[in-house]
């Protein structure tokens, strides 16, 4: 199954989903917020990734209901995708709730909780590339990092709690930071499941 050359439209699918993720998650690590004003139009542009991400998966989905056949388990493609997509959705709703709590205040632990956020999703897109030349057990080392890179973010999120909880005297203030390093921390969870998914699939397959 895996030796034809022909490219396969599910993995096609695959990458061009990991590809919206990443122009989504470039986007937010490169946008610059100055001032509150810049948040709505940040928040405009984020969910048309969003939307975009939320088209892709629904073509592959009646893509999967019009096939007989399909390259590996349908489950595991759409599993995929969807893992793929819950990091856009990830960042477009943290950024949603920068405009609504009018937070303008980008620290260097939320740089960095994006810094590793967009490596990730760089490793997931040459793994979904080493998947549409079904060199499947190449893609295991992009997984891989995909994890350290997880693992980092641990670190950030506590060191960045531990120090908030220790200068940050104003309840509000400390509620809106709190809130913001938590997304960032689940946002690196969902990275992790895309490479658990494709650990998975590796298994399965290769």
């Amino acid at each position: 199954m895996f030796s034809s050359k022909k490219s396969d439209p599910f993995f096609e699918s695959l990458l061009t989903i990991a590809k919206n993720v990443q122009q989504g998650v470039n986007y937010a690590y490169e946008c610059k917020i100055e001032n509150v004003s810049d948040l709505k139009q940040i928040s405009v542009n984020m969910k048309s990734y969003e939307t975009a991400g939320d088209k892709l998966i629904h073509e592959l989905i009646v893509m999967l209901n019009q096939s007989f056949m399909t390259p590996i388990e349908r489950e595991d493609i759409l599993d995929l995708a969807i893992k793929l997509d819950d990091v856009l959705d990830g960042i477009e709703n943290t950024l949603a709730h920068f405009e609504m709590y009018s937070f303008i205040e980008v620290n260097e632990a939320m740089r960095q909780f994006l810094h590793f956020i967009m490596m990730s999703v760089d490793e997931a897109v040459k793994a979904m590339e080493l998947l549409n030349r079904k060199d499947l057990l190449g893609m295991r080392k992009h997984a891989i990092l995909i994890k350290n890179y997880e693992r980092e973010c641990d670190e950030i999120f506590r060191s960045s709690i531990t120090q908030l909880f220790q200068t940050e005297k104003d309840p509000i203030r400390l509620i809106i930071f709190k809130d913001i390093y938590e997304q960032f921390e689940e946002i690196a969870d969902y990275c992790q499941n895309v490479a658990n998914t494709i650990e998975t699939i590796i298994m399965r397959n290769a």
